[in-house]
């Protein structure tokens, strides 16, 4: 049977890879690097207008816990901002949610540094949040959240979730809840939220449904990536836009949402018999596909709406890339942890700007 471990990354497509991330270095921790690739995306095809594209990509995670960031930007193709503004519920991942162990704390210390964010407020199941805006127009709520994985003295942790427009949440829910597994709801709740005010289209009416899985979950980055959340968005009062609508995955937004994965081929089947079947594989015919030093098994899907849905099985990670070092997880028990030790060793490819 496969496994989902959590939210391994979300895609952040931009027009200045080095730029971004070291801002949401600065400001999230977002400060070890997993992988980094500067070379040509071949098997995203369906999404890059049927022609290879060359790019510069890395993933990067907070270690003190939550899923990590693809920055991923063009190398040789003009990337293509969306054409207009991104309003609440408008159809994809319009948000991304980032932990903190303190609210009150972290929104002092990003307002001391920058100025586009909201006033501390709290979200509809009562927890205390704000609202960032980046350079680029990206969307981030932080939410409060105090558990840590490693303990780096600071406030901020990795991802937490991400909010997805859709048109129909329970038609969303064959994929959210039924493959994804987050058959809890948090809250259901339809009306105009106070915690959206810096937002556009904050005025109008809308359906939200934060979800959440209701058992652990398994696998070797499990307790890295820890507890995540989906909210779903409807929006009641206009038709909603498409955000990728005539632009190539990779261009600037919030390009996928990734989950870590183990077991692909069960996977494929599953997603095969719920209407779901694979859009993308990077190993048709078990063919080993290498990101960088890094290896693995990815594959997407799409939601009813045509949010992109990533799962990426890995292979082998570096730990020590200079010293030969390796994580080969194709020979362990998939369902069990990694060592937290293991994983701290990660921080020694802590990037500096």
């Amino acid at each position: 049977m496969f496994l989902i471990s959590g939210i391994q990354q979300v895609g952040v497509g931009t027009e200045n890879f080095t730029e971004s991330w070291k801002w949401y270095a600065e400001m999230f921790q977002m400060n070890v690097k997993i992988l980094e690739d500067d070379t040509i995306a071949e098997r995203m095809l369906p999404y890059t207008g049927n022609s290879p594209q060359k790019r510069h990509a890395c993933i990067t995670i907070n270690l003190q816990g939550g899923g990590g960031f693809e920055i991923w930007q063009y190398s040789e193709r003009k990337p293509q901002p969306v054409p207009f503004t991104i309003n609440i519920g408008d159809l994809g991942i319009f948000a991304m949610k980032i932990k903190c162990l303190n609210a009150e704390k972290f929104h002092h210390e990003i307002g001391s540094k920058y100025h586009k964010i909201s006033a501390l407020t709290t979200a509809p199941d009562g927890t205390k949040t704000f609202w960032i805006e980046d350079p680029w127009k990206n969307t981030f709520q932080v939410v409060e959240f105090p558990a840590v994985y490693r303990d780096m003295k600071r406030l901020s942790g990795g991802a937490l979730g991400v909010l997805i427009g859709v048109t129909d949440i329970e038609r969303s829910l064959t994929v959210y809840r039924d493959i994804l597994g987050y058959d809890e709801i948090v809250y259901d709740q339809t009306g105009t939220f106070d915690d959206w005010s810096m937002m556009a289209g904050s005025s109008e009416t809308y359906r939200r449904v934060l979800l959440t899985h209701s058992q652990p979950r398994k696998g070797a980055f499990s307790e890295l990536l820890g507890k995540s959340y989906i909210e779903l968005v409807v929006a009641l009062d206009r038709q909603p836009r498409k955000i990728f609508e005539g632009r190539f995955w990779g261009d600037p937004g919030y390009i996928q949402l990734c989950m870590d994965v183990a077991n692909m081929k069960e996977l494929g089947i599953f997603c095969k018999e719920k209407g779901f079947p694979f859009t993308v594989d990077s190993c048709p015919g078990n063919v080993r596909f290498d990101m960088g030093d890094a290896s693995g098994h990815f594959t997407y899907i799409e939601d009813p709406d045509g949010t992109l849905i990533e799962f990426v099985e890995t292979h082998k990670i570096p730990v020590i890339k200079k010293l030969g070092w390796y994580i080969n997880l194709q020979q362990r028990d998939a369902a069990k942890p990694l060592p937290r030790w293991l994983l701290g060793c990660l921080r020694w490819n802590k990037m500096k700007f």
